[in-house]
């Protein structure tokens, strides 16, 4: 029997293969994690500069989605769900890295300019961009990643925060403001 669109034995179908695990079918879950693993580690990527860093945000992130896919309710696309979760959980993981540096550096912070012999210029502003997103917090974060790092449509990013569509719109103009404050006066 061929498959098609809400067919949990598609692996094109996410959104039928979320339902199913969402549902309790643990090998609809092993095939939606081996089938989005790829887009994860892409997220990530956008977010942490190093290799093994986006691979511990996918990892999270992949974690993440196995225990909570029981709250996948399917009013949004399973991609926009998981973008939403990949974002959080790479934000997570430079948090953690950056607490976990800063332990072992004996409380000393992280260095405020990455060295430049293992870290190149687009790593570095990422990191300053991680820092700042942190800074402006998750009310204000999670909208502006959602839409500019990881290119969700304002509707859906409305959908999926559960707030009006001029809400979300007037947060990502917040964020951006305060973004752009704190990197230009990190450069100056």
């Amino acid at each position: 029997m061929p498959s098609g669109p809400d067919d949990p034995n598609d692996p094109n179908d996410l959104d039928g293969l979320a339902r199913a695990a969402a549902d309790g079918d643990r090998e609809a879950l092993d095939r939606l994690l081996v089938a989005v693993r790829p887009d994860v580690l892409r997220m990530s990527a956008r977010f942490l500069p190093n290799r093994e860093d986006a691979e511990e945000a996918c990892q999270d992130t992949l974690l993440a989605v196995s225990r909570g896919i029981t709250r996948f309710d399917g009013r949004s696309a399973f991609r926009t769900w998981l973008h939403r979760i990949a974002a959080n959980r790479s934000r997570s993981t430079y948090q953690a890295l950056r607490r976990r540096f800063e332990a072992e550096a004996g409380g000393g912070p992280m260095p405020d300019v990455p060295d430049q012999r293992r870290t190149s210029v687009v790593a570095g502003t990422r990191l300053d961009l991680l820092d700042a997103l942190e800074a402006i917090g998750p009310e204000l974060a999670e909208p502006v990643t959602l839409r500019d790092i990881l290119g969700l449509p304002y509707r859906e990013i409305a959908l999926l925060l559960e707030l009006p569509e001029g809400t979300v719109k007037s947060r990502i103009h917040q964020a951006r403001r305060r973004l752009r404050d704190r990197l230009t006066d990190s450069l100056a």
